[in-house]
This record gives C-alpha cells, structure tokens and sequence, in this order.
C-alpha cells in the first residue's frame, strides 16, 4: 500500500507522546534519555515512539558514543505546515462565505 509522505508524518504526529516528543525537539537536539524522562514509561517504549518518527520522516538520530542524539527534521515539519496551512485557508474561505450568506439572508429578514 502507497502511503504519502505527508501520510506518515499526520500518523506518527496522530500520537500524543509522538506529538510530545516532536515539541521537545522544536527547541533543538536531545538525548534519547532527557526525551524519555517526562514520560512514564519503560525505555523501549519510548524508543519504538522515536521509530516511529524516524520512520516518518520527522525526526532523524544518530549515535555518538554511547549517546543517541535526535533532532527534528525542519523540512517534513515545514511539509505538514503547508497542508495544514492550506486546510485553514480553504476553511476560512468557505466560513466567510457562510458569514456573508448570513448576513444577506438576516438584511432580507428585516
């Protein structure tokens, strides 16, 4: 089955520890360990989290001793902000129409 680009990044962002993980990133690089300490959960499940979002496209990772280092990768981000971006204009577009509909049928009205 095909699946996008823009696919992968919306599944792995469906999660909110994923979701969370991506947040922390924002802000720049980390260690897998200062990544899994907010969460309350056993190491292994945080790395599964973490390979699912390299999988995605959305964070990239790499070892340095015995430290593994993630960091957010800004082009996928800045894909998945152009889609959504594109959904708030389309939405806009179509609620101000509805606003201006309202409007002439409640002038008509009086």
């Amino acid at each position: 089955m095909y699946r996008s680009a823009l696919d992968l990044h919306l599944a792995a962002l469906a999660d909110p520890t994923r979701r969370a993980i991506v947040e922390r990133l924002v802000a720049g690089p980390a260690a897998v360990g200062a990544l899994a300490a907010p969460f309350d959960m056993a190491l292994p499940t945080l790395l599964q989290h973490i390979k699912v979002l390299e999988a995605s496209g959305l964070i990239q990772s790499r070892k340095t001793g015995r430290v593994r280092m993630c960091e957010i990768d800004g082009t996928a981000l800045r894909g998945v902000e152009s889609w959504l971006a594109a959904q708030v204009r389309l939405w806009d577009s179509r609620l101000d129409r509805v606003d201006a509909l309202a409007l002439r049928l409640a002038e008509e009205e009086t």
